[in-house]
């Protein structure tokens, strides 16, 4: 009797005690942990539906479109409702029967990306056709859960065309969502990753909307509590002619190289092409791994943007700033004869020229219309390295030139200085002799060359290249001598008129310029072709650049030549 006593105690004491921990339990939760609660029950029937902003198009100066937004549809869902494997599993199996190929991994990894908290809406799977989207929403097995949601893709109609213009957009990466964390991304969202895409990002991405809604237990729709639509983002239109953008792409078929045409006076590009090309339209709506390291690994690298990253020697285009510098700094006169026996010898080696049996005594002018090597060696060695390099800084030479487009390349201006640090090695007079026909160190992009050759064109300013208004800014004199200019400018007119750029007059208008043939280590020599028109009272520029093209009077004069026609007679 005493033991059953005592067990019955034991079990009254633990019942006492089971009493004492619930009630302070529900003392711990009602009481004092009771915002806490009623905040996670609110949170828990409140869902937040993002909705991605149309971005802002992209058209050409005469409003052809470049970059615009077609309907497609995406699944979106909670991460409360795929927390498990298993979900996740079933859901991969439903999407692989109807041709999507999304794996559980890759569900795991979107998933991840953007779990920002369990009652926020995320997309699963991306860029749904209606097909696609009806078919999943018909069957039977489809998680209850997910909807699908409609949002816009980016499509680029002008293609292989525009695309090392306009660039193109893909999902943000997680370095790009780090870095820009306070900009309002999140997981999922698009965002230009090169060209005029990535360049005014913030103008075009716009402002994404958002809905909240009270759901019930099961995450059905009760109510919408709050809404707020998405923005669009800003349109755009460019300065490009899709025109004069299509030939250029046309002259270049077969090539790698890159033509340019710009206003000389605003330096608005008119037509920027770049070969070989690609299409912009698969990056934007998202290619494989291996689909992008082989685009990466081409070795002809259609993604380099050759009008504004590709370096090359200028060749004797340079020609016309050695006569520029030498004038300003009274090296040489208009009248000062110059004697071509066919090259120059300089210490121990003999530099020599294009022409062996040489061009006999000429003036700066017919230096420039017969490309005397020999002439601009000497013209060159009368100036100094010093005070070419000084005039190459007046020129912005060696830096990028600001146009609108990200990756764009600053070029080489070389120099004594340079020399020394590259190579810890001084700077020698053969060196100056290269350097005055845009050889040896000296680098420069088309873009370059073209704002060189605008600035002769428009009075001796220096524009600033852009894509869009917004780029532009104000050009800045050099304070040239207009005298010495108007010489320099008689000299390209006899290029083409009757020296060795005649090829590029061949198509109606009055053309003024300059060949030029780069010496390549790799292979044949680069042509190049650096023009304006109309000879007297210019109004566009115009740069071809043709890797491999041997003579730039044969190969790149005739492309310059009709960019330039076509310019004028629209």
């Amino acid at each position: 009797m005493e033991i059953l006593d005592s067990r019955l105690k034991l079990l009254l004491g633990l019942m006492a005690v089971s009493v004492f921990i619930l009630v302070g339990g529900l003392c711990l939760c009602q009481v004092y942990q009771s915002d806490k609660y009623v905040r996670l029950a609110h949170n828990n029937r409140l869902r937040m539906i993002r909705f991605p902003a149309p971005r802002g198009e992209i058209f050409d100066r005469n409003g052809v479109p470049l970059a615009v937004n077609d309907t497609t549809f995406c699944i979106m869902g909670y991460p409360l409702d795929l927390n498990t494997p298993e979900e996740l599993e079933h859901l991969s199996k439903i999407l692989m029967r109807h041709g999507i190929p999304f794996t559980v991994s890759e569900l795991e990894k979107t998933i991840k990306q953007q779990r920002l908290a369990p009652y926020r809406v995320m997309k699963i799977v991306p860029n749904l056709t209606m097909t696609q989207m009806a078919e999943l929403v018909a069957d039977y097995e489809f998680p209850r859960e997910l909807f699908p949601l409609s949002v816009w893709r980016r499509t680029y109609p002008a293609g292989t065309t525009a695309a090392n213009i306009v660039g193109y957009v893909g999902e943000i990466s997680e370095g790009e969502l780090k870095a820009r964390s306070e900009e309002g991304y999140t997981g999922g969202d698009l965002i230009g990753k090169s060209g005029i895409e990535r360049s005014y990002e913030a103008v075009l991405r716009g402002a994404p909307g958002q809905e909240a809604l009270e759901v019930d237990a099961r995450g059905r729709k009760i109510r919408t509590i709050d809404a707020n639509p998405a923005v669009k983002g800003e349109d755009l239109r460019l300065t490009i002619d899709m025109g004069a953008q299509k030939l250029a792409v046309e002259l270049l078929k077969g090539w790698k190289g890159a033509i340019v045409a710009m206003d000389v006076h605003t330096g608005a590009v008119i037509a920027l092409a770049s070969s070989p090309v690609y299409d912009n339209n698969p990056l934007s709506w998202g290619v494989s791994g291996r689909e992008w390291n082989s685009i990466m690994n081409d070795p002809e690298r259609p993604m380099l943007n050759r009008a504004i990253a590709g370096v090359y020697p200028p060749a004797s285009t340079f020609k016309a700033f050695m006569s520029i510098a030498a004038l300003e700094e009274d090296a040489i006169t208009q009248s000062t004869m110059i004697s071509c026996r066919g090259g120059l010898r300089f210490g121990s080696h003999l530099f020599k020229c294009w022409k062996h049996s040489g061009h006999g005594a000429l003036n700066v002018i017919g230096g420039l219309q017969h490309s005397c090597d020999v002439f601009f060696y000497q013209t060159g060695l009368r100036t100094g390295i010093e005070k070419l390099i000084k005039w190459g800084r007046k020129f912005h030479l060696g830096e990028p030139t600001g146009i609108d487009l990200p990756g764009e390349s600053g070029g080489n201006i070389a120099g004594p200085d340079w020399k020394m640090r590259r190579f810890n090695s001084a700077w020698a007079g053969g060196d100056t002799v290269n350097y005055s026909i845009g050889q040896g160190y000296m680098l420069m992009t088309p873009i370059q060359i073209a704002r060189e050759y605008a600035a002769i064109a428009n009075g001796g300013k220096i524009v600033t290249p852009h894509l869009c208004a917004k780029g532009y800014r104000k050009p800045e004199d050099m304070g040239i001598n207009p005298a010495k200019l108007e010489i320099v400018r008689r000299g390209l007119e006899a290029v083409v008129s009757r020296g060795t750029g005649s090829r590029a007059g061949r198509f109606g208008v009055h053309v003024a310029g300059k060949t030029g043939t780069a010496q390549n280590s790799h292979g044949d020599d680069h042509a190049l072709f650096a023009g304006y028109a109309p000879a007297e009272a210019p109004k566009y520029v115009a740069v071809a650049v043709v890797e491999g093209g041997k003579h730039g009077s044969s190969v790149a004069g005739p492309m310059v030549g009709q960019i330039l026609a076509h310019l004028l007679s629209h």
